[in-house]
């Protein structure tokens, strides 16, 4: 059985020692599960991008600052939610950073409530990101069972050709058509054209 609490983890990356241990203190307190860095690179040298997770980081650290480490973040094309920690003078950055898809910004010394409020939207928005990761994964596992041809029929079904249309556009019988078509069904696991339009397009398509 897994110790790990439900609620989530959340890296705090700051080369401050007190404020990584006031910080730990405080969120596991609250039953969340804390991992603490003193530096940008060996959070990343550590970072599990898989993990269900936020960050909180300071803006201004010895090494990489909190703005370099967003940067490198986004190219990686991590979806972490990241909230700053900044002095008063930082506040023009930190709105630089939330310009670039930071959550939020907190300012020292920060309000515990209001700390523990934006750690929840910050998990909140994870696990809605790693859900629909995993809901692509599990599309792109089914859509790479077909053939490219079944593709390729696929692919019409969707743009709303008929049978025909299909056929003529592919240079294949309508019987033919209809094979692949049945065959589509199958390895998606379909049952109508709107479970087709679901797997293909993905969670958001609306059947019409």
């Amino acid at each position: 059985m897994s110790l790990i609490p439900k609620k989530g983890t959340v890296y705090v990356v700051d080369d401050d020692e007190a404020v990584r241990d006031s910080l730990q203190w405080l969120l596991e307190g609250k039953d969340y599960r804390v991992r603490c860095f003193d530096s940008a690179e060996s959070f990343l040298a550590r970072f599990d991008p898989r993990e269900v997770a936020c960050l909180i980081a300071d803006i201004r650290m010895e090494g990489m600052s909190g703005l370099e480490l967003q940067d490198r973040l986004i190219e990686r094309k991590s979806p972490l939610p990241i909230v700053f920690i900044t002095g008063h003078g930082d506040v023009p950055m930190a709105v630089n950073t939330m310009k670039k898809g930071a959550m939020d910004f907190i300012e020292k010394p920060f309000n515990e409530e209001a700390l523990v409020n934006l750690v929840e939207r910050m998990l909140d928005q994870a696990r809605q990101a790693f859900s629909e990761s995993q809901e692509a994964a599990s599309r792109d596992a089914l859509l790479s069972r077909l053939t490219s041809r079944e593709a390729q029929v696929l692919e019409r079904i969707v743009a709303g050709r008929l049978n025909k249309q299909i056929a003529d556009d592919l240079g294949i019988s309508i019987k033919t058509v209809e094979a692949h078509r049945a065959n589509v069904m199958e390895k998606l696991n379909a049952n109508t054209v709107a479970d087709l339009l679901k797997i293909a397009l993905g969670a958001s398509a609306k059947p019409q």
